[in-house]
Formats: structure tokens, sequence, C-alpha cells
């Protein structure tokens, strides 16, 4: 169909339009392009994640190996799960699993890109039938990369069955406990809260693999019904719930360290989103009693309260908000007290921790000072505070507000693991800032990138070590001393 043509076109001699030349202090405008696949590709997609999923947990269950960390030592056949005997047999060399896990990631990186362009397209039939399948897969899984989940189990039997306080004791303390061999940390008091402590006094001590499947299915159904609350949410807010359901569920990182680690963010990210419903819907004090929940299992998650005040215009639903934030923290307190006395988690230690790709140590071997100096990181955490200040103070969406200052959360910190970008992927997905979604896309690639094995493959061949500094050296020697 023929139309007039732009003023700034002119007439090739083969009826083609070009843009006119325009003045060097012009500003040229590019057409954005946006992409947009069809149901086709998003239904390859999310098989492809779940195919890529059952292939990890396949290898992981089929017998030791670098997939579950000290399964070389230790695997029962409780820990391995029921489909260790389908998969017994399958090959478990040390540098093709480690090169297989990275690329079986990659490609779920890719096939998450796919599912963002082309989820209008998907029916939700079709989203919740592979969010929920991926879930029951790795629900077979033993854990993943790390083993913080016997951490956990370590922490909880220290108290509920040893009756000795996890804040003032360590997992060193209950060495006959069988525990022991499977914990990690066991010099380091409790870094968890105490609402999430309380809970793990409830798990079945009679058994540590009925304990271990507990805590497994509870992690399960808390990222199952933490999604839940993501989908209510962007339904309140009139957003397609497709896309806040998937930005989330189908990330990679998501599936195969946050769920496949069995890690107990969900136990703080689901009072977390329920807060945020219960604003959106206007219950006020609910919502500020709800968010103290969060936070007695996960402290990290007080930084959402400043933004929810500024939510709200009037005094007085701020009032409501302070009020049942101070009503819902009076019984977690008195709880606490009752359990563990004046003692409190012990976020100190591992907050002077190091990993290799931390941003504080990224930016200290940039500035020559050899990586993530205590120096470096006091000016981090002035900085966090600084952009949650300018945060709070302009204006626009509370959500994405919220999504910032967590993203600078996250780059504030020494100790720097994949799936804390869990914690604003929700409100990048709720929020009304494209550029906050971007950046927590980014922040999701930079983290696969550097935690894969290959990456620390290339850098053991290349004799590259990010914690080689003064202050890496301190941090590995600090990490080994609460190891032992």
């Amino acid at each position: 169909m023929c139309g007039q043509m732009r003023p700034d076109t002119v007439q090739t001699t083969d009826g083609a339009a070009v843009l006119a030349r325009r003045p060097l202090t012009g500003r040229l405008v590019l057409p954005r392009v946006r992409i947009r696949m069809g149901p086709l590709a998003g239904h390859v997609a999310l098989a492809s994640l779940v195919l890529a999923a059952g292939i990890v947990v396949a290898f992981a269950t089929a017998g030791p190996s670098v997939l579950v960390p000290r399964s070389s030592s230790l695997f029962p056949a409780w820990e391995a799960g029921p489909l260790h005997a389908v998969f017994h047999g399958l090959p478990n060399d040390p540098m093709g699993l480690s090169l297989g896990l990275s690329a079986v990631v990659v490609v779920m990186a890719l096939a998450y890109g796919v599912v963002l362009l082309s989820v209008r397209t998907l029916s939700l039939r079709v989203i919740v039938a592979a969010v929920v399948a991926m879930h029951a897969i790795l629900l077979m899984s033993p854990p993943l990369q790390l083993t913080d989940i016997f951490n956990y189990l370590g922490y909880a039997r220290l108290g509920g069955l040893h009756h000795l306080n996890p804040y003032t004791h360590v997992i060193s303390g209950e060495l006959h406990d069988p525990v022991y061999r499977f914990a990690t940390w066991h010099g380091l008091h409790s870094p968890y809260g105490p609402l999430f402590t309380a809970a793990t006094y409830l798990l079945p001590f009679g058994s540590l693999a009925a304990a271990y499947w507990v805590l497994k299915v509870a992690a399960v159904l808390g990222s199952l019904g933490f999604l839940l609350l993501v989908w209510k949410c962007a339904r309140i807010l009139g957003r397609d719930p497709r896309f806040a359901l998937l930005f989330v569920a189908a990330n990679p990182v998501y599936l195969i360290f946050a769920i496949g680690g069995f890690h107990n963010d969900f136990f703080m990210l689901i009072p977390t989103m329920g807060s945020v419903a219960l604003l959106l819907r206007g219950r006020h004090r609910l919502a500020g009693a709800v968010l103290m929940l969060a936070v007695a299992v996960k402290f990290s998650a007080v930084l959402v309260l400043p933004f929810m005040l500024v939510a709200v215009p009037r005094w007085r639903a701020r009032r409501e908000i302070l009020l049942g934030a101070v009503l819902g923290a009076i019984p977690l307190a008195a709880m606490s007290i009752a359990l563990f006395g004046l003692t409190l988690p012990n976020l100190q230690d591992q907050s002077t921790l190091l990993t290799d790709f931390s941003v504080p140590n990224l930016a200290g071997l940039l500035i020559g000072i050899g990586g993530g100096t205590p120096g470096l990181l006091r000016v981090a955490k002035v900085a966090l505070v600084a952009c949650v200040v300018v945060l709070l103070r302009r204006r626009g969406d509370w959500i994405s507000r919220a999504g910032w200052a967590t993203l600078a959360l996250l780059a504030s910190l020494a100790w720097l693991m994949p799936w804390y970008v869990i914690w604003v992927a929700p409100l990048a997905a709720l929020g009304t800032s494209v550029r906050l979604r971007r950046a927590t896309l980014a922040m999701t690639l930079f983290l696969i990138v550097t935690f894969v094995p290959a990456t620390g493959i290339y850098l053991t061949r290349h004799r590259l070590d990010p914690l080689a500094g003064p202050p890496g050296v301190a941090s590995r020697q600090l990490q080994q001393k609460l190891s032992h």
C-alpha cells in the first residue's frame, strides 16, 4: 500500500526510500528493533529448559560426582534420591561433567531468552505445566554445587536435638552427629534468622534422611508458593502474569542454583511478596507485619520497608505500615529471646568473606589494591546507603525503586552467590522499569559466566586467581578456619 513519503527521506533511482543527509550537529535516532517469537519457539524453549533440568538431575543422582560437593567421600542412597537406581552408571568424569554443566546452563540461558521473547504467545496452562515439571524434576536431585541444606540441618540439630544455641555454638559442637560429615561451615555461628532457625527445630531429628527430605520438599513447595504470589501481584497490578512468572521461574540461575540447591531464600521471599500483595490491596498494617516475617528469616528483606512507606502518599497509611511492622516484630523478638537469648545471627563473619567475582573484589582488583579490602567493603556499604537515600527521594514506581536498591545491595556484597539474583527478580518482573529488567538480566548473565565450572577451569589453566591478593588470601584463611 502506498503512502506519503516522509520529508526526511529521498527517492533513489531504484525506487528505494532512504534517510536524507542531516547536519552533523543533528541527533540521529535509530528505530528500536523489537524481536518477537511465536508459540512454537516458546514451546521448544520451555521443553528445552525441562529437558536440561532433567539431564542435570540424571547425572547428579547417578553417583558421586563434581556436581554434588563432597559426594566422592559420602553419598548415601537417601541423598542421591529415588532416581539413583535409574541412572546409576552414567559417566562421572570430572572434567566432562564440569564442562557439560557449563554448557547446559548456557543453553538454558539462551532458552530463557527465547521464552521471554515468546511469552505472550504461550498459554498459562503450558507455562504452569512446565514450571511444575521443572520443580518436580529438581526435587529428585541431590543438592547441586553447594551443601547449604546440610548446614541448615546442622544448626537445626545443634539446637533442636543437642540443645545448644546455634548463635553461640558451632556445628563442630556436634562432632559425633551424622550431620557433621555432610555440613561445611563447622566453625561458623549460624547466620540465619531466628524464625527460620526456630522453624527447623520442628524437623524430624530421629532420622537425618527424613529431615533432609522434609526440608527439600519444603524448599520446592516454598518456591512454588513464592511464584504463585508473584503471579497474584502481577494480576493486582494489571500486568501480564505470564511474563512476571516466567521472568523469575525460567531463569537458569533460579532453577539450577536456587531450587537445585534447596536454599532458604524462598522462605524469605514468600512473606516479602505476601507483604507486597497486601500493600497493593490496601492492607497496610498487615503488610508491615508480614514483612517482618521475611526479616526474621533473612535480614536483607528489611530493605523493602522504606520503599513500602514511600509507596503510600498519606501519613496515616504510613503509620499503619509502621504499626504493623512493630506489632509483627514484637512476638518475633520475644520468640528469639526465649529461644536464643540476646544473641543474634552471625552476619559479620560471612560479610567479610570474598567470592572471586563479587563486585567489591573486582573493583579492588581494577583499582590496584589487590581485591576487596576492608576499607573498600566499608565504602561499598556507604555507597549502598547513599543509593537507597537517592532512590527514596526519587519519584516513580516504588517496586522498581526497591528493585534498584536490591540490585545495589547485590553489588555491595563481598560474599556474592548466584542465587541471590532471585531477590531482585520478582521486583524487576513486577515493576515498570525496563532498565531494571535489563539490569537484572545482565546480572544473571554475569553470575552465570562467573560461576559456571568452565570459568574456574579456564582461570586455573591460565594461572589467574581473583583471590590471589592480600584480601583474597585473608578471606581464604578465614573461610578455612570457619570450615574446620
